[in-house]
């Protein structure tokens, strides 16, 4: 079920103060973006922040309930996404260290991201995978010919 606009400029004011917060709608629902990163998704009227190793038990420990995502196929868990406390639904000075957990922890995604990309080389294949592929065509072209 589609999130209702007045809900998402609840939580767009919720989250105003990490600056730059936007909401993008995706697959019926909309995700939340602050720094060129989703760190926080609306599903069904609820909001659900990101987490990683180092801030999951933060939410856990709060009590905070863990997003599923369900289809006619799958039911998926362990997503990463957990709904914060109560109270910061009502007030933004509540929610500012969740969402900053949210945040930071998109951030971390992104540069591990990043910083895997640049171990690897073009077309995604590692320096000594890339040298055995080459040599790999070298040695399957048949003999008498160039490439």
């Amino acid at each position: 079920m589609p999130s209702d606009p007045s809900f998402v400029a609840h939580v767009l004011d919720l989250v105003a103060p990490l600056g730059g917060v936007t909401a993008r709608a995706m697959f019926g629902g909309h995700g939340l973006y602050a720094e060129g990163v989703m760190f926080g998704l609306l599903d069904d009227d609820e909001l659900f922040l990101k987490t990683d190793e180092a801030t999951r038990a933060r939410f856990v420990e709060a009590g905070c309930r863990q997003w599923m995502y369900v289809n006619k196929k799958v039911r998926m868990e362990n997503t990463g996404y957990f709904r914060p406390p109560d109270d910061a639904h009502e007030d933004a000075e509540v929610m500012l260290p969740w969402a900053r957990l949210a945040l930071d922890a998109a951030l971390r995604a992104r540069a591990a991201k990043e910083a895997h990309g640049k171990r690897k080389g073009a077309k995604g294949k590692t320096p000594a995978k890339r040298s055995a592929a080459k040599g790999k065509r070298a040695r399957s072209s048949p003999p008498g010919r160039r490439r």
